[in-house]
């Protein structure tokens, strides 16, 4: 009974990722297109367009499908996506921010206006309507999983499995990146962790482990798309991948001094995860924007596309 509930909480959260998104892509998706398409000259400006792109739409996966099919239509060079992949890391921590506030108590109320929305024949009032739901959605199985925290920990194989995440962090790095890769939503597991964590039935240091775990596993969306599309939109799915690789090897040994620091910033346990999140993706991103040309050639020369 608690599995059923675990995973209809989990499909509760990525229902309302993915209503939300439809909502926000119907609200500007033509105007996203075209900006993510134009300001993609430079690495700083493809990081900053996958920003922001990214932080409106709530899911770095679908940006990296937009910018995959723009490769695989000749719209844009695979050299062009790399500030983009950058600035997606960084735009899908906003969503993590956003959930770590205490709103609940006003958005799930919201889905009422939002369902009598979707009645509508206005296409703006509509999308607005799936937006409402899909937040009502997210912050639902947020409480769901909070709830059920404690029913699951008297489970003597769940206690057993936190508590050999807690032994050794390599542990929750690994079922991040794996559970993740299944739910191809790196939002509802770090999010569902988050739940976790403010629960206390998990440390940071697993939490963010998890996280950047979590950060590779979303990379499977990318390998999918990239499938029959092409060489280039083939690189920019293994640059996907090797930039999470790389930034979760350099930056597992300091697990603990994220922690740390995210910590200084908020004492609620979700809101540090969030602030870690962010915190990682944006260092791993100025770590290789200067880098980015040179990434680019050694991803060609890699995977056997010499130029």
């Amino acid at each position: 009974m608690l599995l059923l509930l675990f995973i209809s909480f989990i499909l509760c959260f990525i229902l309302g990722i993915t209503w939300m998104r439809i909502g926000l892509y119907n609200l500007s998706g033509k105007q996203l297109n075209k900006w993510l398409h134009r300001f993609t000259e430079t690495p700083l400006k493809g990081m900053a367009a996958g920003t922001v792109v990214t932080g409106i739409l709530h899911s770095s996966a679908a940006v990296m499908v937009m910018t995959i099919g723009f490769v695989s239509a000749g719209l844009i060079t695979f050299p062009q996506t790399i500030g983009v992949i950058l600035g997606t890391n960084i735009g899908t921590t906003f969503t993590l921010e956003f959930i770590s506030f205490p709103i609940d108590s006003f958005i799930l109320p919201a889905a009422i206006p939002g369902f009598l929305l979707l009645f509508f024949r206005n296409r703006t009032a509509r999308s607005t309507g799936w937006v409402l739901i899909g937040l009502a959605l997210i912050f639902a199985a947020m409480r769901g999983f909070e709830w059920l925290a404690d029913p699951l920990f008297k489970y003597k194989i769940v206690k057993n499995i936190f508590l050999w995440m807690d032994h050794s962090l390599i542990i929750p790095l690994v079922v991040g990146a794996v559970f993740t890769a299944a739910v191809q939503s790196s939002t509802a597991t770090t999010g569902m962790m988050m739940s976790f964590l403010q629960a206390d039935i998990v440390s940071l240091d697993s939490a963010i482990s998890f996280m950047i775990g979590a950060n590779i596993g979303t990379c499977i969306t990318a390998l999918l798309a990239a499938i029959g599309a092409g060489n280039e939109a083939r690189l920019t799915a293994f640059a996907h991948v090797w930039l999470n690789i790389g930034g979760a090897l350099i930056f597992f040994p300091f697990i603990h001094q994220l922690g740390r620091v995210s910590a200084f910033f908020s004492d609620g346990a979700a809101s540090q995860l969030a602030h870690a999140s962010v915190i990682y993706n944006i260092l791993c991103s100025m770590i290789v924007l200067p880098f980015s040309v040179k990434f680019g050639k050694l991803i060609e020369h890699v995977h056997g596309i010499k130029k």
